[in-house]
């Protein structure tokens, strides 16, 4: 490992493909890691970290299963986990907020602290696909929750004798000329109007057309060209934590 590098917290989203890690001062990420949720054990993610001092932990789960490795490679430093009851600088306007996810909060929280006064919809293609709501207050009213383009392929090799499992991309065209092609549109532009639709009845019950943001995994290829999505933010959710820790660290 190169030289230690030292920062004030580390930063983790741990969703149930990804754990991902960052290095960030009190006012920026500096750096990046991660490993697949599945290997995530006490001893692969002190590994990982080998080579980053780092005083204070915010931890955003979606894996529960995950949480007590996950604090444990922390060996004692001030750990402060995501939920509706630390301060994230965001209403929670929701009937039973400890059913919200802990990266859904997050990337609330970066919604509000740059965008107070306009409504906001985040839509995040992780394992599921979320669309998250926050007004113009702000807070955080509701969401959706889709299945995942991951989840599709998979579901669909698993279930079916013939179709095999196929990689996500932009097809070259609508109408497939062999199975993956087919497959791909399927996928492709199946999920842009699943996004265009979904946001339509959410900008329908606002009364309003939201300004929306996309994050995760896919967002660049289903987002491309959809003048519907202002932005792709890759690093959304981990830019909520960032703020979630000076909200609740004292400097």
């Amino acid at each position: 490992m190169s030289a230690t590098q030292s920062a004030e917290y580390l930063l983790i989203n741990n969703n149930n493909t990804r754990t991902k890690f960052a290095l960030a001062s009190r006012e920026s990420l500096l750096d990046h890691r991660s490993l697949l949720s599945r290997e995530v054990s006490c001893e692969s993610v002190k590994a990982l970290l080998e080579g980053w001092a780092y005083k204070q932990v915010i931890l955003a789960s979606v894996v529960p299963d995950h949480v007590q490795a996950l604090v444990d490679a922390q060996e004692g430093r001030t750990l402060v986990q995501v939920s509706h009851r630390i301060s994230l600088g965001v209403e929670v306007d929701f009937p039973d907020p400890s059913r919200i996810g802990a990266d859904r909060l997050a990337n609330a929280a970066a919604i509000a602290a740059r965008r107070p006064g306009h409504p906001v919809v985040v839509v995040d293609f992780g394992t599921a696909v979320t669309f998250d709501i926050i007004d113009a207050r702000p807070a955080y009213i509701g969401g959706v929750i889709a299945p995942g383009l991951d989840a599709m392929r998979h579901y669909l090799h698993e279930r079916t004798a013939l179709l095999p499992e196929i990689e996500i991309a932009r097809p070259a065209s609508a109408i497939g000329k062999s199975t993956v092609h087919a497959m791909q549109s399927g996928a492709y532009h199946g999920y842009r109007g699943l996004v265009l639709e979904i946001l339509a009845r959410i900008n329908e019950e606002l009364g309003t057309t939201a300004k929306t943001i996309a994050t995760g995994g896919y967002a660049a290829l289903i987002a491309d060209g959809l003048p519907a999505i202002e932005s792709v933010e890759p690093q959304l959710t981990m830019q909520g934590l960032l703020l979630i820790a000076q909200l609740n660290f004292s400097s």
